[in-house]
């Protein structure tokens, strides 16, 4: 089975006896063989071969030695297709320097040199140690081998699509870390090998440019700090290890038994096609001169993907509860900044909309509202319509009005059947046939009573329409696809679900609880286009989510095409670990119906109106998705067919 991407890293400490070469060797192989096998990359600490902190016991030539001769018994013991990273000091030319040793298939195939060497507070590495600013010559004799010896090195795996570049710890803090080289120059993974004392604050400091790095570079870091057990003589350390990947924490510990291994991957095919996307990040305004390893690691057998990050469900929605309200209500900042604004721009004060009960139109509404609010518009200049047919609800009707009254705008209530009767008459549609025709007829005319209603008030019509019915074509043409501005263009229906619950949170805190009932059971009713006629008990009967599929898969498949342009089989798994109670017969339904529908709706976006953008996946034609309405979707359906 292929590995979707991922490549698969590990960050270990290690017991520690300050100077016990010996030990230290025997630990990080013993460490090594127990990894999994699905392990592509395991890095230890800064100087772990002999211990970070053993001070002037660096000027010893037996302690020298000693990791010298280490790195031919790692050499000969590790695992074969594991490449390991170790931190270790070497001599060269009288001068000593502070290293990353690489082994991969019984050799050393590189040692990158650290070139930052702190000399302040705690930190007094220039006693010791010089930087690679200092090297004559980028080689190093070892055993007989002439092996790479720089601070410019990328080593390059074939078969996994990994390039691995390599700080040590200080080339994390200084301004242009030496880590953004390596990205500009192909790296897309980063690893920081790392001696860092714990003080009140620096973990999170710590953290956060780990996690900012991995951001800046679209790359995967893996940060390995030293052991709890390294010299407390004046500093502690945690054995802080953080594995990263394009700006998000995957894993991460500290003070954790010291032979614990934490695990985690990096999605390499996410950073290649973010830096496609944003092409102008990856720029080389510096050309360096690099040395390239290349290596070819054995393909690892995969029977099934294991991975350790969490996989949401719900993409689009932040999972912590504090961070989706702020996040809902500066949703409702943009959608509304952006209406006031178009409405100053074309010197209108008037709006209409069709309210219908349902979310998207709630969403809308309340945003409406916010924008007049903005511009000091009076309420009442929002014509807000009801238009009841053949499938409104007496709930739907009366959660309509409700809100319309509590938001204190405009009512109107213009029934669509005698309309729809006679326009079934003038061509010839029986109207006891429930199809396509009897559906989109209301749809449209509900369309034209709100366009005519806009010029009547010499307003505009908002639409309501949101981001996951745009990908699906879930939208009349010419019906209520269209309006004049479009504020929910960008708005998957999962997250309008939360914005509506938290505004009405926030409605019911200022003691408007009748809006907030009202809010809250329009979020409770099923969503539903209301075209066919209700139940015989008045009840909603035709639910698009028994028709198209659920919406929270729908919005899942959504984001990981166009956010990061995922092949459907790698989605396919990625949905399988995110609904885990669901059965996968039914995701891969839920799937067709997506592929098939997002490629033969094109036309539909393709002349969708103007709307305001809140995140970054959105479908506009003029900025975000470009492509031809008859673009084939025989390549992505095929691989569908196949999973």
């Amino acid at each position: 089975m292929i590995n979707y991407g991922y490549y698969h890293v590990a960050a270990a400490t290690l017991p520690v006896r300050i100077g016990d070469v010996a030990f230290h060797t025997e630990e990080m192989i013993r460490i090594a063989n127990e990894c999994p096998t699905e392990t592509d990359l395991l890095v230890f600490p800064e100087l772990a071969v002999c211990g970070y902190t053993c001070g002037d016991l660096f000027f010893e030539s037996l302690l020298l030695d000693a990791c010298e001769d280490a790195l031919e018994v790692l050499r000969q013991r590790l695992p074969e297709n594991l490449m390991v990273i170790v931190g270790v000091p070497l001599r060269k030319h009288d001068r000593l320097y502070n290293c990353a040793a690489v082994f991969f298939q019984k050799k050393i195939i590189a040692i990158q040199v650290k070139s930052y060497i702190p000399n302040y507070n705690e930190f007094y590495e220039k006693r010791w140690f010089s930087s690679s600013f200092e090297l004559d010559e980028e080689t190093i004799e070892l055993n007989g081998e002439t092996i790479p010896f720089s601070s410019r090195l990328l080593i390059h795996d074939k078969t996994t699509k990994a390039v691995i570049g390599i700080d040590v710890c200080e080339d994390l803090w200084v301004p242009v870390a030496p880590s953004a080289l390596h990205a500009l120059n192909g790296a897309n993974v980063i690893v920081n090998l790392s001696a860092s004392n714990e003080t009140i604050g620096k973990s999170a400091y710590r953290r956060a440019l780990v996690q900012s790095q991995s951001a800046k570079c679209y790359c995967g870091y893996v940060y390995c700090s030293a052991s709890q057990d390294e010299s407390t003589s004046d500093l502690v350390f945690s054995g802080h290890r953080i594995i990263a990947d394009n700006g998000s924490i995957i894993s991460e510990a500290r003070f954790q038994d010291n032979d614990a291994v934490l695990y985690g991957e990096i999605d390499l095919e996410r950073c290649t096609q973010d830096r496609i996307r944003f092409n102008t990040a990856m720029k080389q305004p510096y050309p360096m001169q690099y040395t390239h390893i290349h290596v070819e690691s054995i393909p690892k057998i995969k029977t099934e993907l294991h991975l350790k990050r969490t996989i949401t469900p719900y993409p689009f929605v932040p999972q912590n509860d504090t961070d989706r309200l702020q996040r809902c209500r500066e949703i409702r900042s943009i959608q509304a900044a952006g209406l006031a604004q178009r409405l100053k721009k074309i010197h209108c004060d008037h709006l209409v909309i069709g309210i219908s009960g349902g979310l998207d139109s709630t969403l809308a509404l309340i945003i409406a509202k916010e924008a007049f609010e903005m511009n000091h518009y009076p309420s009442q200049n929002i014509v807000a319509v009801t238009m009841p047919g053949f499938g409104t609800t007496d709930r739907t009707h009366s959660n309509s009005t409700s809100l319309m009254d509590q938001l204190n705008v405009t009512i109107m209530d213009v029934a669509i059947h005698d309309a729809v009767y006679q326009h079934f008459k003038d061509i010839g549609h029986d109207e006891n046939v429930h199809d396509i025709t009897y559906e989109n007829s209301q749809a449209r005319e509900r369309t034209q009573i709100l366009m005519d209603l806009a010029n009547k008030e010499n307003g505009i019509v908002l639409g309501t329409g949101d981001l996951s019915e745009l990908a699906l074509g879930w939208c009349t043409y010419n019906g209520d696809h269209m309006s004049m501005y479009a504020v929910n263009a960008s708005i998957p229906k999962t997250l309008v679900r939360y914005i509506v619950e938290g505004y009405a949170a926030e409605q019911h805190e200022k003691g408007h609880t009748e809006l907030a009932m009202t809010l809250n059971d329009i979020c409770n009713t099923p969503v539903s286009p209301e075209l066919l006629p209700p139940t015989t008990d008045g009840k909603i009967a035709q639910k698009t989510e028994e028709s198209i599929g659920s919406y929270d898969l729908h919005d899942f498949f959504l984001y990981h095409m166009l956010r990061n342009h995922f092949s459907p089989s790698k989605i396919f798994v990625l949905a399988q670990h995110a609904f885990k109670d669901t059965d996968p017969a039914i995701i891969l339904k839920t799937m067709k119906t997506f592929y098939r529908r997002f490629f033969t709706q094109q036309f539909k976006r393709n002349c969708m109106p103007d709307g305001v953008k809140v995140g970054s996946v959105c479908l506009s034609p003029r900025g975000d998705w470009r492509m031809p309405s008859d673009a084939s979707m025989n390549l992505w359906m095929n691989e569908v067919n196949h999973l």
